[in-house]
């Protein structure tokens, strides 16, 4: 499992295993380091996800993997805001480790009335309104790659989704099918003024997260699907609040369960073995080589390398 703000972990399944307690950064870092630092088996599916989804019901924690990247290194034990993200040392560390498969779980602000706080959203578009200063791809150094991006998720993960989510309305679980997420910068949240021309668009929700991450994961022919879960109605709402941090946190701590429910089902649903062709992304598999404007010869050394580190055997 990938947190967004915290190190790359592994988890197995483990039907009966309670969740733990809460614990402390100290404690929290002292169980980490006694986990294993290697895991030989290949991962095929992973999920990057906030605090929340640190513990999840029926998983235990087998190995935390320390990868250096030519990107850089992934996400560490210090929270960081989404816009530092190394998001490209995120999806280069997970794709090293076979995953192809991402399930991204995000709070969400809603900026539809019908889609009320603690209700969970499948995005199937994004509209990007990141202000370019996140780096966005893998292909640089005099190489360029041009990437399909129509539809930035994935339809086949997302219809298993959408039929686990469905199968818990009534445990609690609230979930809207399809939707249009604006992914902004951050780390402020919106302007009214904003956020009322976001609705205006046809925005469902909007998050700070989304990108570039689901562009890298399809540079690295890897399945992306985020769950959102709104946690406040964004500022345009006529109650005229403002979106506050306390606000957020809380609804997320009272949708916990519902949270970490879901994202188990899916889990579980997606490893079933009618759905080894499926999580495996070979729809993807090779589509790297196609869309390559650059010839190998004009490549730069660094970019050659990174390609290589990447992409092992592609362009031999």
């Amino acid at each position: 499992m990938l947190l967004r703000r915290f190190s790359l972990l592994l988890s197995s399944r483990l039907a009966t295993r309670p969740l733990r307690r809460i614990e402390s950064p100290k404690q929290l870092a002292k169980r980490m380091a006694a986990l294993p630092n290697t895991y030989d088996a290949p991962v095929p599916i992973a999920v990057i996800g906030g605090t929340g989804l640190r513990e999840l019901p029926g998983f235990t924690q087998v190995a935390s993997l320390n990868i250096t990247t030519p990107w850089g290194t992934p996400s560490s034990l210090i929270t960081i805001a989404p816009h530092e993200v190394p998001a490209r040392a995120n999806i280069a560390a997970l794709h090293s480790i076979s995953v192809r498969t991402i399930i991204a779980f995000s709070a969400v602000g809603s900026l539809q009335e019908e889609i009320k706080p603690r209700d969970f959203v499948v995005p199937d578009q994004v509209i990007d309104c990141t202000k370019g200063i996140r780096l966005f791809t893998f292909f640089e150094g005099g190489v360029v790659r041009h990437v399909p991006f129509s539809d930035p998720f994935n339809e086949g993960v997302a219809k298993i989704v959408w039929a686990c989510g469905h199968s818990l309305e009534g445990e609690g679980v609230v979930l809207h099918d399809r939707g249009t997420l604006i992914c902004m910068e951050g780390p402020q949240f919106s302007t009214r003024a904003e956020s009322k021309l976001y609705r205006s668009w046809g925005g469902s929700v909007i998050n700070m997260s989304c990108l570039p991450e689901a562009k890298l994961a399809r540079e690295a022919e890897i399945a992306y699907q985020m769950i959102c879960m709104s946690t406040d109605y964004d500022c345009w709402h006529e109650s005229g609040d403002d979106v506050t941090i306390e606000m957020v946190m809380g609804n997320m701590k009272a949708n916990a369960v519902n949270a970490k429910h879901f994202v188990t089902v899916v889990l579980d649903a997606l490893a079933a073995d009618e759905n080894a062709d499926l999580i495996q992304a070979k729809h993807y598999t090779g589509t790297v080589k196609f869309g390559l404007s650059t010839a190998q010869a004009n490549w730069s050394a660094e970019a050659k390398e990174k390609m290589n580190w990447l992409f092992p055997g592609y362009f031999e």
